[in-house]
């Protein structure tokens, strides 16, 4: 950021326990906690678990276990899997969650949907104009958007980018067929409740940045437009696709039980990101990224890796 160095309060690392964690995940992780010691902000561990069906506990305690081995630190938060079911997991916040989604629905902002996903991908949603009863059974609940509202996002480079919601993203799901908050509304609710001021995520993510200053209009919080928002570069595989979480080659699990030393894996991440270079720790790859970043004028917010 140019100028006087800014203060945050809070930033966090929010993985969704749905897969082993990847090399991905680690690089956002360390960038965050980077930017976070550099402006002097906390860091939350936040663990997105409110897919219930999704969440396997064996990829919870893949969390801790990553985080620990490479020795990403974190300031808030649970360190256990016990102590993230006890005090920590979603399910605690679901009051919280149905509040904004009873707001949602008395301000006439939802419509129910019945859409399949096979529906979807042949023809987009016409729920809204069939007006079906939110009572509906196993209908979803989506958020009625304004196609050419402009969204204006607080930029990590202190300038306010301004953008129209894509229109993949148009009027989505805040509520699921299975009467849970979607991802969209539990991640704008934790932010604010957890009062973080500043966000690193992917730019694969910028879809979601936006679609969540949307829903954070239509609930009158403009408190959300106070965050900062940094969207880093991808890694990508040699298909130049981005990472997923699996059990393969690119798991830190995989890695780990394979006998690679926290300095290797470290090491891998900088080699795919086209830095040829060893790398020891954490904060010594989070400083020779951010410093590329700096040096190097960042891609446009849905490019792709620095290596392109």
């Amino acid at each position: 950021m140019s100028g006087r160095l800014i203060h945050f309060n809070k930033t966090r690392i929010a993985p969704t326990p749905s897969g082993f964690l990847h090399l991905g995940n680690v690089l956002s992780f360390t960038l965050t906690t980077a930017l976070a010691r550099l402006h002097r902000a906390k860091v939350l561990l936040r663990i997105d678990d409110i897919d219930q069906t999704r969440a396997d506990e064996k990829y919870i305690q893949d969390i801790f276990d990553t985080l620990n081995f490479l020795e990403i630190p974190w300031d808030e938060g649970p360190h256990n899997a016990g102590e993230f079911k006890d005090s920590y997991s979603q399910m605690h916040r679901l009051p919280l969650y149905r509040e904004v989604i009873e707001q949602l629905k008395d301000s006439g902002l939802v419509f129910a949907c019945t859409c399949s996903r096979k529906q979807l991908e042949k023809a987009p949603c016409t729920c809204f104009d069939r007006e079906i009863p939110l009572d509906t059974k196993e209908a979803a609940w989506r958020l009625h958007t304004y196609k050419a509202r402009e969204l204006s996002i607080r930029s990590y480079n202190d300038q306010t980018v301004t953008a129209v919601l894509p229109a993949d993203m148009q009027n989505f799901v805040i509520r699921k067929k299975d009467a849970f908050p979607a991802y969209q509304l539990t991640s704008v609710i934790d932010d604010l409740h957890y009062g973080v001021d500043l966000i690193i995520r992917g730019q694969d993510l910028w879809s979601s940045t936006l679609a969540q200053h949307e829903l954070a209009l239509a609930l009158g919080k403009s408190e959300f437009q106070d965050i900062t928002f940094y969207h880093h570069p991808l890694l990508t595989d040699e298909l130049n696709q981005k990472l997923s979480k699996s059990a393969g080659a690119t798991s830190v699990l995989y890695l780990r039980q394979s006998g690679k030393t926290p300095a290797q894996i470290y090491t891998m991440i900088a080699n795919m990101l086209g830095l040829n270079m060893i790398i020891n720790n954490w904060e010594q790859l989070a400083e020779i990224v951010l410093t590329f970043y700096k040096n190097n004028p960042a891609p446009a917010i849905n490019g792709a890796g620095l290596h392109k």
